[in-house]
């Protein structure tokens, strides 16, 4: 099993290019579903996550033809509707065929989802949604069935559905399901994140008619169908704003480009607050300090507040500010797994339900670490940076999940960092 192997004390500096969101790419990679003709993509980051969804949609039929990060799919020949525990276990984000299978072809068979062991993250918000659009859904021995053969039309029918959490997989399936269904559908306290946005974009030029992504109510009317189009990924906010604290830690000066500001601002605020000076350009972020870092406090919250996704970077961050900084989590129940293994490094942490408080000391020792997640990865590698000797992150394929060739951006900007198995 392969494992990064960090040599600390390097200050990072240069410039690199961040990649599309993965977190856009697969909705949109399942949003294919919907169109009778081919949707053509580019920023298609290559990570596991992606391929895995691009496995699963080659499963069921849809042709796919990738090429660097551009990647055609043509679902006008889908065979099979369902996707299979071996194929959905691996990533929850595979529930997001339920609502374009469902709304199209007028069956699915899903997988319940696995995934990170972050918390926990229900589909009954999704299941509840598509049964508000009139779905007939039943689940057995693992898997949703769902049906519109008994609608009129055997189509979804247009509602209003207020959801009882924000949750962004669930509006953007729900969003997807309701573009072709009959009449219009409201979705109230809908999830706000970019990554949502870039999903209503793409799906507006495939036909779509939708209004409001980006608050919290869309408005989605629907068609009869929808066509391919042509559309660039967003940029990743995450993969930005982890460099971005990588270059505030480490003392360094780093250019970012293909990075909107305008997606990160309670990111660049911590960090200004934090002592380091964030310069921005049009599709540039440039992070510069001296290493000396204070505490700051994060309380995670769904956008624009600070993101969940970012509470683990910011936490190693902490680590080694002067001061002492609470870091509060309230969207995932188990995100501190990565807290045992910074206190490996020397990390003075001490938990209290969702409250970790931080307190930073002069230094931290390499050691070898496990990673629990995609995010709890990228913390210890930006201990790693920082810390004294060798660090030796293992079980990296969470990494993996979700940034692509990092330690190739790390090694340009730097760093002594490289993979072993």
């Amino acid at each position: 099993m392969d494992k990064l192997i960090i040599q600390g004390g390097q200050r990072l500096n240069g410039e690199i290019t961040i990649s599309g969101a993965k977190n856009a790419a697969l909705p949109i990679l399942c949003a294919s579903l919907l169109a009778e003709t081919p949707l053509e993509l580019s920023g298609v980051a290559a990570l596991k996550d992606i391929d895995t969804t691009i496995k699963l949609l080659d499963t069921m039929g849809v042709k796919i033809a990738r090429n660097g990060d551009k990647v055609s799919l043509d679902a006008s020949e889908v065979a099979s509707f369902e996707a299979t525990y071996e194929m959905v276990k691996t990533m929850r984000a595979s529930i997001l065929v339920l609502g374009p299978l469902l709304t199209r072809f007028g069956t699915a068979r899903v997988s319940l989802p696995g995934g990170c062991a972050i918390g926990s993250r229900p589909v009954d918000l999704h299941i509840k949604g598509l049964q508000a659009l009139g779905a007939a859904i039943h689940i057995t021995h693992g898997y949703i069935q769902a049906s519109t053969l008994h609608l009129p039309n055997r189509r979804l029918q247009g509602a209003r559905y207020y959801m009882d959490l924000v949750t962004v997989t669930g509006t953007e399936n729900l969003m997807m399901a309701a573009s072709l269904a009959e009449g219009t559908t409201v979705l109230e306290n809908a999830a706000k994140e970019p990554e949502v946005v870039d999903l209503a974009e793409c799906l507006i030029k495939m036909g779509a008619k939708i209004t409001g992504a980006g608050s919290d109510v869309i408005t989605i009317v629907g068609v009869e169908k929808l066509n391919g189009a042509n559309h660039n990924i967003v940029c990743d906010r995450i993969e930005a704003g982890t460099y971005m604290v990588a270059a505030a830690m480490t003392g360094g000066e780093v250019k970012l480009n293909n990075a909107r500001a305008d997606l990160l601002d309670a990111v660049i605020k911590k960090l200004r607050y934090a002592g380091a000076e964030v310069k921005v350009g049009k599709d540039t972020i440039t992070v510069k300090s001296d290493g000396n870092l204070k505490a700051v406090n994060i309380r995670t919250a769904p956008h624009p507040a600070f993101p969940t996704d970012m509470q683990a970077q910011f936490m190693a961050l902490n680590t080694v500010a002067d001061g002492v900084a609470k870091v509060t989590e309230t969207i995932f129940e188990n995100r501190f797994m990565h807290v045992q293994e910074m206190q490996r490094l020397g990390a003075d942490i001490s938990i209290d339900g969702n409250t970790a408080l931080v307190k930073g000391v002069e230094f931290l020792d390499g050691a070898t670490v496990m990673a629990t997640d995609l995010r709890a990865s990228a913390s210890l590698v930006l201990a790693g940076l920082v810390a004294r000797g060798e660090t030796v992150v293992e079980r990296i394929y969470h990494l993996d999940r979700g940034y692509e060739q990092l330690e190739e951006k790390l090694t340009k900007l730097g760093a002594k960092v490289r993979r072993s198995n």
